[in-house]
C-alpha cells in the first residue's frame, strides 16, 4: 500500500564547469605521445601511485599502467574515487556479482541480506517494493540507489537479470550522493558487451510453480570488433508459496558500445520491465500480545476485489568516455528513468473493538485482541515518477612534488518529477487474521494526493593523496543545491523551498603490509523525509527540510588469493523524523498529526567479514554487533530506547565444497542468525531471534558442445516458523513471518 502512501514507500540552471575547464587545460598541456590501443580507454592504476620522485628511488615498485575498456574494477564506482578499488578505499562495501546471485537463487534486492551481516530486512514483503536496512538504517528508495553510478528512484520493482553486480557501500554516502539516508548506498551495475561471444539460456522452477526463463547474449562485430551488443531478456510466471499472490513479470534489456576512435568509448543501454502481482500486508500484535506465528502461506490481501500492484519501468543511459592522455580522461554520463505504478491492496490498519461497552476501544497501532482489524480499500493508480540526470566528470592522476594525487572532479544536475492522482483509502469493514472475512469494496477516490518536483545541482571533488607508498590521505566534498516544491492534487496546498549544503569527507589510510590497510574516516551526510499523504497529517505529502548525519569509522582490511578479511568499528548519528500530535485520530477527523524532526538516532557497532579458500572448500561469513539507541526526543520518553526492527547481533555464513571424487559437483550451504527485534518504540514487546539454514547443489557437465549447469536448492531447510521482522511503519506495528521451506531447481546452458 503506497501512501499510507508514500510512507510505506518511504516517500515522499546551468551547471558551472569553470573549475573543470582549468583542470582540463592543465591535463591537455601535459598530454603524452604514447600510443594507446584503439579499443581501450586509459585509466589510472588501481591505487594512488607514489610521486615521480618516489618512483625513481624505488623503481622496483613501479607498475605498468592498467588499461580498461571504460569500466572500473569491481566495486570501484560506489567508492567514489574513480578506479581505486574498494579493497584499497577507506570504507566498507560488499559486492555481489551475477554468479553469486544465480547460485543462491536470489530474485530480489531484499534477498541480498544473506551475503552480508550488515544488511537486513525492512518491510520486505511479496509483490511490493524492496526495502532493506544497512547498519540498522532503512535505505531510502528515493535517494540511496544508483545505476551505474547515477541516481535512480527505487520505488519500483528492480529486476536483477541484466545486472552484472550489486555494490553496497556501508555507512554515510554524503560525499558520493549528497542527499541520502546514512545506512549505505546501493549501486546496480548493468551487464555490458563482453570481449568474447556469450550465448546463455536459463530455466528455473521453484515451489509452488514459479517458472523463470532468461537468455543472455553478447556479440562483438565490425572492424577490430569496434561494436558490441548485449541482450538480456527474461519472463517469469510467479506462483509463490503465499496464497492469493500469483503474478508475472518480464524484462527486455539491450546494452551496446562503440569504440569510436583511439581513446573514445561510447556506451548506451536501455531496459524496460513489467511486474504485476498482489502485495502482502503484515500481521500485527493482538492487543498487547505477541501472537504465535501463523501459517506463513496466509495472505491477508485475499478479498474477492483484491487487485495486483503493477510496476512498469523504463530506464536508459548514454555514457561517453574520452581519454585525454595516459593520466586523464573525461566522462559524460546521462540517464532517464520513467516509472508507472498502480498500487492497490486490501490493507489492514488498526482496529476498533466494541468492548468494553459503551465506548469500546480503538487500537491505532495494532489489531484487536480477538484477531480482528479494520480493513481499508487502498488504490493509488497511474502514479508517475520521472528522473533525469546528467553527470560530467574528470578523472586523473598528477604529482605535486613528492606527493601524487588521484583526482575525481565533476558536476551533476538532476530533475525529479512525481505525478499522482486522487487515491482511495476507504474503510470497508472488519477483517481477521484467519483470512476468512469478506468485505465489500469501495474504490471511491476520496483522498487527494501530492505532486512533487525537485531540482538539484551538485559539484563534487575527491582526491586520494599518496604521501608515500604506504600512507594516503583521502579528501572529498559534495556541494548540493536543492529546489523542492509540492502541490496537492486538489489545489488545497502548495509548498516550496530551496536549500544548499556541503557534505565533506576525510580519511587517512596506512598500508602496513602488501594488500592490507588500516584507516580512520569521518564524514557527513544529509537526509530528508516526506510526511505521509494521509488526511490525518497537517503537513501531508510535504517534504521536510534536510538535516545532517555524521559518521566516524576505523577499520582494517586485507586480502590475498586465499584469504580476504575486514573489520570496522563505526559511530553514526542521524536525525530522527517522527509523528507528533494526536496521530491516533481517524482519517475523517480534523488533522492533528504532524511529521517533524524529532531527536536523533545513534548506531554504534562493530562489523567483521571474510572469505577463505583452500582446495575445493570456500567459506564466506560476517558478523555485526550493533548498539542502536534513540536520543533527544521531544518528550524524552523514548530516549535510550532501541529503535524498532533492528537486531543487535547478526551472523551470516556461506560455504561451498567442490567434491573431488565427482568432477563438476559442488555442495553449498548457508546459515543466518538475527537476534531479537523490538516491535514497539517503547520496547515493551520484542520478537525472538531467528536462525535459518539453506542448502544447495551444483553439477556442471559439457555435452554436445555446450556447458550445462544443473542447480538445486532449498531455502529454510528445516521449515523454521518464526517472526522474521517487525517494521513500525506510519505509527503502526507490523509483523512478517519467515518464508516456509521452498525448493528450487534450475538448468543453465552456455554455448
Amino acid at each position: 500500500m503506497a501512501d499510507i502512501s508514500r510512507s510505506r514507500k518511504t516517500k515522499r540552471h546551468a551547471v558551472t564547469l569553470v573549475p573543470l575547464m582549468g583542470l582540463l587545460a592543465a591535463a591537455a598541456s601535459a598530454q603524452t605521445t604514447q600510443s594507446t590501443p584503439p579499443a581501450s580507454v586509459a585509466a589510472p592504476a588501481s591505487a594512488p601511485a607514489p610521486s615521480t620522485a618516489a618512483a625513481a628511488s624505488a623503481a622496483t615498485q613501479t607498475l605498468a599502467p592498467v588499461r580498461i575498456t571504460g569500466r572500473a574494477p569491481a566495486g570501484a564506482g560506489v567508492a567514489g574515487w574513480g578506479d581505486v578499488p574498494v579493497s584499497q578505499a577507506p570504507l566498507q562495501a560488499t559486492t555481489v556479482d551475477a554468479a553469486q546471485i544465480r547460485e543462491s537463487g536470489v530474485r530480489r534486492l531484499s534477498d541480498l541480506g544473506r551475503f552480508d551481516a550488515s544488511v537486513s530486512d525492512a518491510y520486505d514483503t511479496e509483490g511490493y517494493i524492496d526495502y532493506f536496512t544497512v547498519r540498522g538504517f532503512v535505505i531510502d528508495n528515493r535517494f540511496n540507489y544508483r545505476r551505474d553510478g547515477l541516481p535512480i528512484n527505487a520505488e519500483t520493482s528492480i529486476p536483477l537479470d541484466n545486472k552484472a553486480r550489486v555494490d553496497i557501500l556501508k555507512g554515510l554516502s554524503g560525499m558520493q550522493a549528497g542527499t541520502s539516508a546514512p545506512g549505505g548506498l546501493v549501486d546496480l551495475v548493468v551487464k555490458r558487451p563482453l570481449a568474447a561471444p556469450l550465448s546463455s539460456a536459463f530455466l528455473e522452477w521453484r515451489e509452488r510453480g514459479s517458472v523463470l526463463g532468461a537468455v543472455d547474449l553478447s556479440r562483438r562485430f565490425g572492424n577490430d570488433d569496434a561494436f558490441g551488443l548485449r541482450l538480456n531478456a527474461a519472463a517469469e510466471h510467479i506462483e509463490p508459496n503465499l496464497r492469493d499472490s500469483n503474478g508475472h513479470r518480464r524484462l527486455l534489456a539491450l546494452a551496446g558500445d562503440w569504440r569510436v576512435a583511439r581513446g573514445t568509448l561510447l556506451e548506451a543501454e536501455v531496459e524496460t520491465s513489467h511486474r504485476s502481482q498482489p502485495s502482502v500486508p503484515g500481521f500485527s500484535l493482538l492487543g498487547d500480545v505477541l501472537p504465535s506465528v501463523p501459517n506463513p502461506r496466509l495472505n491477508l490481501n485475499n478479498q474477492p476485489w483484491s487487485q495486483p500492484v503493477v510496476f512498469d519501468a523504463t530506464t536508459a543511459s548514454l555514457r561517453v568516455t574520452q581519454e585525454l592522455n595516459e593520466q586523464w580522461r573525461v566522462v559524460a554520463h546521462g540517464a532517464v528513468q520513467r516509472l508507472r505504478t498502480d498500487d492497490r491492496i486490501a490493507f489492514p490498519f488498526g482496529c476498533f473493538d466494541p468492548e468494553p461497552a459503551p465506548d469500546g476501544t480503538y487500537y491505532p497501532d495494532r489489531y484487536c485482541p480477538n484477531g480482528n482489524f479494520d480493513l481499508y480499500d487502498f488504490r493509488s493508480e497511474n502514479e508517475k515518477r520521472r528522473n533525469d540526470v546528467l553527470d560530467l566528470s574528470l578523472h586523473g592522476r598528477f604529482a605535486t612534488g613528492a606527493v601524487s594525487h588521484t583526482l575525481v572532479a565533476g558536476a551533476q544536475q538532476s530533475r525529479v518529477r512525481q505525478r499522482f492522482e486522487a487515491q482511495a483509502f476507504n474503510f470497508v469493514g472488519t477483517g481477521n487474521v484467519d483470512g476468512t472475512a469478506a468485505t465489500p469494496d469501495d474504490p471511491t477516490l476520496t483522498t487527494p494526493s501530492t505532486n512533487r518536483d525537485e531540482r538539484s545541482t551538485e559539484l563534487y571533488l575527491r582526491d586520494a593523496i599518496a604521501l608515500n607508498t604506504r600512507t594516503t590521505v583521502w579528501l572529498g566534498a559534495r556541494h548540493t543545491r536543492l529546489q523542492r516544491s509540492t502541490d496537492a492534487t486538489d489545489g488545497s496546498s502548495h509548498t516550496d523551498y530551496s536549500q544548499s549544503f556541503t557534505t565533506p569527507f576525510a580519511a587517512a589510510s596506512y598500508a602496513f603490509a602488501p594488500g592490507q590497510i588500516v584507516y580512520a574516516s569521518w564524514g557527513q551526510g544529509v537526509e530528508s523525509d516526506v510526511a505521509p499523504d494521509l488526511p490525518r497529517y497537517t503537513n501531508r505529502g510535504q517534504a521536510i527540510a534536510a538535516a545532517r548525519s555524521r559518521q566516524t569509522e576505523i577499520g582494517l582490511k586485507g586480502g590475498s588469493e586465499r584469504l580476504e578479511w575486514s573489520l570496522a568499528a563505526f559511530d553514526i548519528r542521524k536525525p530522527r523524523f517522527d509523528d507528533t500530535g494526536d496521530c491516533a485520530a481517524g482519517d475523517g477527523d480534523a488533522p492533528d498529526c504532524t511529521r517533524v524532526l524529532a531527536g536523533a538516532q545513534r548506531h554504534r557497532g562493530i562489523e567483521a567479514g571474510g572469505a577463505w579458500r583452500q582446495g575445493g572448500l570456500e567459506l564466506r561469513g560476517g558478523a555485526q554487533w550493533l548498539r542502536a539507541r534513540v536520543e533527544d526526543t521531544p518528550d524524552g520518553a523514548l530516549d535510550g530506547k532501541r529503535p524498532t526492527n533492528v537486531p543487535a547481533l547478526t551472523l551470516r555464513l556461506q560455504a561451498s565444497y567442490a567434491v573431488a571424487a565427482v568432477p563438476g559437483f559442488a555442495v553449498q550451504g548457508g546459515a543466518s542468525y538475527e537476534s531479537q527485534r523490538e516491535v514497539l518504540p517503547d520496547n515493551s514487546v520484542e520478537i525472538p531471534s531467528v536462525t535459518r539454514f539453506d542448502l544447495g547443489l551444483r553439477l556442471e557437465r559439457r555435452l554436445a558442445g555446450a556447458a550445462w549447469t544443473l542447480r538445486a536448492g532449498v531455502d529454510n531447510l528445516f521449515d523454521r516458523r518464526a517472526w522474521r521482522e517487525s517494521p513500525y511503519q506510519f505509527s503502526h506495528a507490523y509483523l512478517f513471518p519467515l518464508a516456509p521451506r521452498t525448493w528450487r531447481m534450475s538448468l543453465q546452458a552456455d554455448l
